[in-house]
């Protein structure tokens, strides 16, 4: 008897051992996550990557060159999240697909800008000229907004920012629009007199959007943040909101002011703060 009482005794003692391992295991386990970005982000995310890693998240940066195919990824679930996009084309773009994916964070407003090989002032641009602007629906009428403040034409009265070349109401110098994959926009400015572009495809075509640009618009519109998004179901799951904290930390803030000199504009904002943003 006196033995057996031995032999249990060291099985229960065992038993606690192992256990006392797996909680300790647990306590640190790291979690992958693949982010899903374009170019002219992978700088931001390296970084996050490398503090992320002391929160025990293992960071996996998957590169997109266009806007359609990270949230096909997203919602297929080859990726956990995506950084790339502004809250209206998100919000268009999901609703068009029935995608069931949401914003999580903010991050950046990257201003659209018109650019030219053979002007250095919007005002030089003549009749008759062509303006090549990208064509899926929210960032042509983001483009069109932006031919309006530059002074080239005026849209129609009421214009949301989404439609089609249909909402011009006047263009007196009689230009040439024509609209093309966001992507293609930095090769339209050999042919044409201008391309309006958005700003990361100009920082892939090597372009500097605050020199180079020669009209941009003001990094004040809440349509035009950018925003973290996840499927729907993970929105609330710590590590995705983890993810969402070091994006907002001040040390990828600063990161951001000074590695992209005025491009992009950090936003450390809730995602409560895009709820009543307008397109204008």
């Amino acid at each position: 008897m006196k033995k057996f009482a031995i032999i249990l005794l060291g099985l229960i003692l065992v038993m606690a051992g192992c256990g006392t391992k797996n909680n300790s295991s647990s306590s640190t386990t790291t979690k992958t996550i693949k982010v899903g970005t374009t170019t002219s982000e992978v700088p931001t995310w390296t970084l996050i990557q490398k503090l992320a890693k002391k929160k025990n998240i293992n960071i996996k940066i998957v590169r997109f060159d266009d806007y359609v195919q990270p949230n096909l990824a997203l919602n297929d679930g080859e990726i956990d999240i995506n950084a790339f996009q502004t809250v209206v084309y998100f919000d268009d773009f999901i609703k068009q697909r029935n995608l069931k994916l949401s914003a999580i964070g903010t991050t950046n407003i990257w201003p659209m800008g018109i650019y030219s090989k053979k002007y250095k002032k919007v005002s030089q641009i003549k009749d008759g000229d062509q303006i090549v602007i990208p064509k899926d629906p929210t960032n042509l009428g983001r483009a069109l907004l932006l031919l309006q403040k530059a002074g080239l034409i005026t849209v129609k009265k009421g214009f949301t920012g989404k439609g089609g070349l249909e909402n011009i109401a006047s263009n007196p110098k009689h230009l040439k629009i024509t609209a093309v994959d966001a992507a293609q926009t930095p090769r339209g400015m050999d042919d044409a007199a201008a391309a309006v572009i958005n700003c990361d495809m100009a920082i892939n075509a090597g372009l500097s959007p605050v020199n180079d640009s020669i009209f941009r618009e003001d990094a004040s519109n809440k349509a035009y943040i950018n925003i973290i998004a996840a499927r729907t179901k993970d929105k609330n799951d710590k590590t995705l909101q983890e993810i969402v904290k070091i994006y907002h930390s001040k040390e990828v803030t600063d990161f951001i002011k000074k590695h992209y000199k005025g491009a992009a504009v950090p936003v450390v904002k809730p995602v409560s703060y895009l709820k009543d943003y307008k397109q204008n």
